[in-house]
């Protein structure tokens, strides 16, 4: 006798079967009288003693390939499974129909707007389930269920929508035409359609990883007061390809450590990902089994449907589990691309014990036994155990068949990810296969099917809404709270003037602003700090004991800084997300808070401060889908730039992340250098974010430098919004230059504006330029204007009205790509020189004055480009720019840093 091992299907001799029958009626025993709870004690004790003996080996996280849930103990469906049926089979035509209808009927364009039929058509049934019986919408007594809903099924989603009379036809019919308005989006996105999807999902990967983060953030809600969120369930949706992205499985350790027992993932595993199977030579439901309950997940696995029940329980040999182990997805694939002639061969076929079970069922018997996903009795009854299961996050792997029910077109096909268009014959097959009530007369129509509202398939289709709440998806665009936000004068303490002789950074004054704020009686406990691992670096250790760091276990070890005023707290309700050195896990818990408003119906402020360089660089997709979640809050790239961090070195050196940040319309960004600065674009994104509930979020770099802080001019703050004003003007002079700077570098033009005044008469004004990217959609906003307006008064951008009244050429300086400050080149007033310097290269480690120097943007280079300007415009000799070059010992045959 040989014995399979249920992870990796091999076998191995068993040498005493008697031994081993005797044990196994002992274990059987055991359960019968005394329970599975005390079976699984013993054997716990018998591994723990195994291992006290030096049996070393490991043992296997993975079950046999069978049901996790035995028939005897499944929950049954309350539901009318027959109406259920008839209500998928016709989201099922609709959603196909909107697919090839949008494929078919536009040669004029191509003809090809691309969608796809096969992963809805894998899980309806899922689907199904959980809208009949299972997910709540936010009502008076229910915060509302979360779904992340597969990017590629959102056809589904679309025709049940139409069913409920949320969608009309002519949006169907439209599907992935948006220009004009009326179209769908192709997937989930809150950007384009506010009031229906919550969450985007198509970005493989970050639905998993936000999702966790986002069942996490429900139960920070419910323990710190803030909302009553126990009821509420986080339902994620993936593929099982899907799992290969690093995001999908990278924090379900933070889930099981956590409990998150309002989370449960289902994995459709159909065994296909784009192109072919996701593990042809293997088996993706233990692979994954295996990760999950290592990991410390509830684990449900769905496997056969119940036509399958009856030739289990004749398998008394464990013949046919054997096959069912040892088959490789690859064939299993190949089975349901064939017919039952071809399965009955090629599976049973593989043991006559086996092939004797069905025996005597007829080949289209053997093709018509489904797979677990295709069961709606056995769907109900995993979502069942999952709802109920306790302290655990669960996963459910649900084994289906990509493009179940389309035929020869692509059931079980590598092609049925990219099937968009069928043949009349594959529709005419398609409406058979799910008796459809459509006659053949319209079938080359492809007419969408929707009964009339009193027949009793719509009839149940609203009560069972009605049941849980309301329809879903369903998205809120505002907060029905709101707050006031503090006044301008309560952050004074980085609006004033620095004292003589004292020095601070921009991230002191952003830590002086968040405590101040969190002292606010009514927005202090909205507010959210987020670290990675980083708080001493940007002083915000002080924050540990001020408001706790939130732990659902508490604090139970002794702090080893216990005896100092700022030591390491840990508290059930504490305030601050401390995520570890794990940037993409803190930019989740970001998203969840700066999306509260929409998914919790309360308003959170949260402030995630880190390495600019881990920043955009790093999770810029997931902040792309912050923008198209429409996030508020603020994120704070601290030691920015590529000069300021000496010491770090080249993966450390930000000088590109205002660039990234551009790139994402909603993301208002800023490079602030004073104090005052900081203070008035906190502020003034309060007001945005949490008055005006604008969706927008804010990206700030602050600098890791001590200076004296000049104090707020009054009056230039809403030139400091917009972008820039004049900090520091020139002495009186024919000759004159206008100096632009963002960040530290701006203070080397500061030193600049008086080495031109002192060593060549020349007088420059100095301009802060907190946002080169304001100035920039403020400029190609008037542009864009005066082209559709040519008749009508035109727009001055704001960069040449700030500059019309000031001569002279305009250099401009940063600590970043020379492409930051070359945006606004063509709204510099006409006839005016611009000159940038910037950081183009990679970062190295040295002192700050010697970087600025390898990067050529410190006071000697400004200086020099200043004076070229000036030569360019015949202003002065252009032997004044070489005498420069000499005085500040210039090397001009230095290779260009952008190649160094």
């Amino acid at each position: 006798m040989s014995v399979t091992d249920p992870h990796n299907g091999q076998s191995a001799v068993d040498v005493d079967s008697q031994e081993t029958r005797e044990w196994m009626d002992a274990l059987a025993a055991v359960i019968e009288r005394e329970g599975p709870e005390r079976a699984h004690f013993l054997l716990e004790q018998l591994l723990e003693e195994a291992r006290q003996n030096s049996i070393d080996l490991p043992f296997s996280a993975n079950t046999g390939y069978v049901n996790t849930i035995e028939p005897t103990e499944e929950a049954r469906c309350p539901g009318n499974i027959e109406i259920e049926e008839r209500l998928r089979a016709y989201m099922r035509w609709n959603a196909m129909a909107m697919v090839v209808k949008a494929n078919r009927h536009h040669p004029e364009d191509g003809g090809d707007l691309g969608g796809h039929i096969g992963s809805f058509a894998s899980l309806a049934h899922m689907f199904g389930a959980g809208f009949n019986h299972f997910w709540h919408a936010e009502s008076e007594n229910h915060g509302g269920d979360c779904l992340y809903i597969q990017g590629h099924v959102s056809p589904g989603v679309y025709a049940r929508a139409y069913l409920e009379g949320r969608l009309t036809e002519e949006q169907l019919l439209h599907f992935r035409q948006e220009v004009d308005g009326k179209g769908l989006s192709s997937y989930p996105h809150p950007k384009l359609m506010p009031e229906f999807w919550q969450f985007p999902t198509v970005s493989m990967g970050l639905g998993p990883l936000m999702a966790i983060y986002q069942a996490r953030f429900l139960k920070y809600l419910h323990a710190r007061g803030i909302a009553n969120t126990e009821n509420r369930k986080v339902w994620v949706f993936c593929g099982d390809g899907e799992m290969d992205e690093v995001e999908s499985l990278g924090a379900i350790s933070l889930a099981a450590r956590e409990k998150l027992d309002n989370l449960i993932f289902v994995v459709n595993c159909n065994l296909q990902r784009l192109d072919g199977p996701v593990r042809g030579n293997g088996k993706i439901i233990q692979e994954l089994e295996g990760e999950f309950r290592g990991s410390g997940w509830n684990v449900i696995k769905l496997l056969w449907g119940s036509n399958w029940d009856p030739l289990l329980a004749r398998d008394k040999d464990g013949a046919l589990r054997k096959i069912m182990m040892e088959t490789l997805d690859g064939d299993y694939q190949a089975f349901k691309a064939n017919d039952g002639a071809y399965v009955r061969k090629h599976f049973f076929g593989r043991d006559p014990k086996a092939l004797e079970l069905v025996a005597h069922m007829t080949d289209d018997e053997i093709w018509n036994l489904r797979r677990g996903g295709h069961d709606p009795h056995k769907v109900y009854a995993a979502y069942h155990r999952a709802v109920n299961h306790k302290d655990q996050p669960t996963v459910l792997l649900i084994k289906t068949v990509k493009g179940f029910g389309m035929g020869k077109s692509g059931e079980g096909k590598n092609t049925v990810h990219q099937t968009k268009k069928l043949t009349d014959e594959d529709i005419k097959i398609f409406r058979d296969r799910f008796n459809l009530p459509i006659p053949d007369s319209e079938l080359p129509k492809i007419p969408f099917y929707k009964p009339a509202d009193d027949t009793p398939e719509m009839q149940y289709l609203h009560e069972r809404r009605k049941a849980l709440g309301g329809y879903l998806p369903k998205r809120r665009v505002k907060a029905d709270e709101s707050f006031t936000v503090p006044s301008l004068e309560t952050f004074k303490a980085v609006l004033e003037p620095t004292a003589e002789g004292r020095e601070i950074s921009t991230t002191q004054a952003y830590v002086r602003f968040l405590t101040q704020l969190l002292r606010d009686q009514a927005l202090g406990p909205r507010v959210v700090p987020i670290l990675v691992d980083e708080a001493r670096t940007f002083g915000m250790e002080g924050l540990f004991r001020q408001v706790g760091i939130y732990n659902p276990a508490g604090q139970q070890y002794t702090p080893v800084d216990k005896d100092q005023v700022m030591y390491y707290k840990e508290d059930k309700a504490g305030q601050i997300l401390q995520e570890g050195i794990n940037e993409a896990g803190g930019m989740s818990s970001w998203i969840a808070a700066a999306t509260s408003y929409s998914t919790s119906n309360r308003i959170m402020v949260p402030f995630y401060v880190y390495y600019s360089m881990f920043g955009f660089q790093r999770v810029g997709d997931l902040a792309w889908a912050a923008g198209d979640m429409q996030a508020r809050g603020f994120l704070l790239g601290g030691t920015s730039g590529r000069t300021t961090l000496n010491g770090e070195g080249l993966q450390h050196e930000d000088g590109h992340s205002h660039i990234l940040a551009g790139t994402i319309p909603n993301c208002i960004s800023y490079d602030p250098t004073f104090a005052h600065e900081v203070g008035v674009i906190l502020h003034h994104g309060l007001k945005r974010m949490v008055e005006k509930q604008d969706n927008v979020f804010y990206y700030l770099t602050l600098l890791n430098e001590n200076y004296a802080m000049p104090g707020l001019t009054a009056g230039t703050e809403d030139q400091i919004i917009k972008g820039m004003y004049l900090c520091k003007p020139g002495a009186k002079g024919d000759k004159r230059v206008q100096l632009l700077g963002s960040g530290t570098i701006l203070r080397e033009s500061i030193a600049a504006q008086a080495l031109l005044e002192k060593d060549w008469g020349v007088a420059a004004d100095v301009w802060s330029c907190p946002s080169f990217n304001e100035l920039t959609r403020d400029g190609q906003d008037a542009d864009r204007w005066n082209l559709l307006h040519s008749t009508e008064q035109q727009r001055v951008p704001f960069v040449a009205q700030q500059l019309e009244k000031h001569v002279g050429p305009v250099v401009a300086s940063t600590d970043y790509m020379k492409a930051y400050a070359e945006q606004i080149r063509p709204f510099i007033p006409k006839g005016r020189t611009y000159r940038v310097l910037g950081t183009d290269g990679f970062g190295r480690s040295d002192f700050r004055s010697k970087l600025r120097e390898h990067f050529e943007v410190n006071r000697h280079y400004i200086v020099i480009a200043a004076l070229r300007s000036l030569a360019d415009e015949g202003a002065i000799p252009m032997a004044k720019v070489t005498e420069a070059i000499q005085k500040y010992g210039i090397k001009t045959d230095k290779v260009n840093p952008l190649y160094a």
